[in-house]
């Protein structure tokens, strides 16, 4: 068995003393050493592998060095990009995430979030997107530390971290637009939801402002199920149809695609769908998907940097962090028919 580096090891090969390699590595007080001396810790400490006793680290902090990672569904291709830009920040300081999935139950969220106090992780971030949510208002007041990623805090003094889900859709319906489409459908995702509600406001505005008479169909979930149902339904029904579906993410502009070839239509000759969130393989769909790309791993990445500012007392106040997306034009979109 190969003995574990120690801080002591890193020390006598850089020449320096142990408490100058403790300095070095922690980026609260790397400012304290000198330049040179901290770049030449860093690079003997990799050469070894040296990796902090994140056991000997909480018993001088009081800290667990752990996170509380809450999704509601990890089969969302959305998801793991967020969890991958978090563990990217945490990993190097010597965090560890502790990544739970709800599948969309308040219960089970509940419970999850208990499981994880138990265990002390210093603070949660939280991905679930219900517009009301409780346990957080609760959460707050215990004094929890906690972040919001893909999702406003909806009145809880938290910071937050999300992309700009109205520019997103705004772009998509002002495309359609450009391309003659005059009978655009929104498929929301489910109500009480934050992004649902915010995407179908932001659909709403949009077709109020290009002068289009735009409708919303909301769905019980973000699923491939749940899009086909909803447009079924819309094209069973004796309703005006559209020539364009501007979908809540992109499994539900999926399902669009399942139902329009269900119904002997084709897409975009027929019908143009726009997805949301450029989700991994979007390009290589059948047709390749025009989409909003949002920056999930980078979300991700400021979540895990606002989280662990405010474990360090160091983030004033609550804050609001918005990242730019933008729309990603492939072949699903097309001018409209005549």
């Amino acid at each position: 068995m190969h003995k574990r580096v120690t801080l002591a090891d890193v020390a006598q090969l850089a020449g320096v003393h142990p408490g100058t390699v403790s300095r070095a590595l922690n980026e609260k007080t790397e400012s304290q050493v000198n330049q040179a001396t901290a770049r030449r810790v860093r690079r003997v400490a990799k050469q070894l592998g040296y990796t902090p006793n994140a056991v000997a680290r909480g018993l001088r902090t009081r800290l667990s060095m752990t996170i509380g990672v809450i999704i509601p569904d990890l089969t969302n291709p959305i998801f793991p990009p967020i969890v991958r830009g978090i563990d990217s920040y945490l990993a190097p300081r010597g965090y560890s995430a502790l990544v739970v999935n709800t599948d969309g139950s308040n219960t089970a969220e509940r419970t999850l979030f208990e499981s994880l106090m138990e265990r002390q992780v210093d603070g949660f971030i939280v991905a679930t997107g219900h517009s009301q949510h409780q346990l957080m208002a609760e959460a707050h007041s215990r004094g929890v530390h906690a972040v919001m990623v893909n999702r406003d805090a909806n009145g809880v003094p938290y910071s937050s971290v999300i992309g700009d889900d109205a520019q997103g859709i705004r772009a998509a319906v002002e495309h359609l637009v450009k391309l003659g489409h005059t009978k655009i459908v929104h498929l929301a995702g489910p109500v009480g939801f934050s992004t649902s509600h915010i995407r179908a406001s932001a659909f709403v505005a949009a077709c109020k402002e290009y002068d289009v008479p735009g409708r919303v169909f909301d769905t019980p979930a973000y699923s491939i199920e749940a899009g086909q149902e909803a447009l079924d339904a819309l094209l069973d029904s004796q309703l005006d149809p559209a020539t364009a579906i501007v979908a809540s993410n992109d499994l539900l502009a999926l399902g669009a695609y399942h139902s329009l070839r269900s119904h002997g239509l084709r897409c975009p000759e027929d019908v143009s769908v726009v997805g949301f969130n450029d989700m991994p393989f979007a390009g290589d769909f059948q047709p390749p998907m025009t989409t909003v790309r949002a920056p999930h791993f980078e979300m991700g990445v400021e979540s895990a940097r606002l989280l662990l500012s405010e474990i360090a007392g160091s983030l004033s106040g609550a804050v609001m962090v918005t990242l730019p997306v933008s729309l990603v034009i492939r072949g699903s979109t097309a001018a409209a028919p005549h």
